[in-house]
């Protein structure tokens, strides 16, 4: 780890105030997104856009203005606002090092979800789907639009947000390895609002489980990118395989 913050939190920060904060950002920024998605949805309506007869480019605008545009707003937005500035989010061009680091991140994610999966149909748990899937439902084409708005919006917006900003917000109170688990914990709930159907609480396991993948690459490499690759190529996979699963072939 080449920053040096293993050795606790600066005696100025506030733990209480730290928290309410980490948790004002994490739900702000999906409300933020919901009101953005929303408006441009409207504007794109009143315009003659038929949005709700074409799903994949509904989806693309929920994706483009959601995870795009209005992660990455309310995140600069907070950092402006708190005079923290752009370079509290490190990230730079990655090295052979960062590369190795996406790599083994990437099957970490993989090796955790088979084993999860394993061991709920061992127990007879079912997971909820997310809304996404019902997209997909429609139209299997969505899933092949969705994977490179993956590594475009999805991955790079929600790391931003919830590593880059609410994991280093908490990691000035608590150090990093209380930030990585808090931050886990708010990137899985917020998620639960896109869930359908029952088994909420075995889809937040797996992403309390998982998330805390992608902090500890940001935190071990220093580099936002690499924790943003290798959540857009475990989604990027994963709609890909849902697309061959839903066609029985290749495109």
């Amino acid at each position: 780890m080449e920053r040096v913050r293993i050795d606790g939190p600066p005696p100025s920060a506030a733990p209480g105030r730290t928290l309410l904060a980490a948790a004002a950002l994490g739900l702000g920024g999906y409300a933020f997104a919901v009101v953005v998605v929303g408006v441009a949805a409207v504007a794109l309506l009143a315009a003659g856009v038929p949005l709700m007869e074409r799903p994949a480019l509904l989806l693309a605008v929920s994706v483009v203005m959601g995870q795009g545009v209005a992660f990455g707003t309310f995140a600069v937005g907070y950092l402006r606002y708190t005079d923290r500035g752009l370079d509290f989010i490190e990230a730079r061009i990655p090295t052979l090092r960062d590369a190795a680091w996406a790599v083994g991140g990437v099957v970490a994610l993989f090796a955790g979800l088979v084993a999860l999966s394993a061991l709920f149909s061992a127990f007879g748990v079912q997971s909820a789907s997310n809304a996404v899937e019902e997209f997909g439902e429609q139209d299997p084409r969505i899933f092949l639009l969705l994977v490179p708005l993956s590594f475009l919006f999805i991955g790079p917006g929600e790391e931003l947000l919830y590593r880059g900003v609410v994991q280093g917000r908490l990691r000035e109170a608590f150090g990093p390895w209380v930030a990585i688990g808090v931050a886990s914990f708010v990137f899985a709930v917020v998620h639960v609002f896109s869930l359908q159907g029952s088994g909420k609480l075995a889809y937040l396991a797996i992403l309390l489980v998982l998330s805390p993948v992608l902090g500890v690459a940001y935190e071990w490499t220093d580099n936002l990118v690499v924790p943003a690759f290798v959540h857009g190529a475990f989604n990027a996979v994963q709609f890909y395989v849902a697309y061959l699963g839903a066609t029985g072939g290749v495109p």
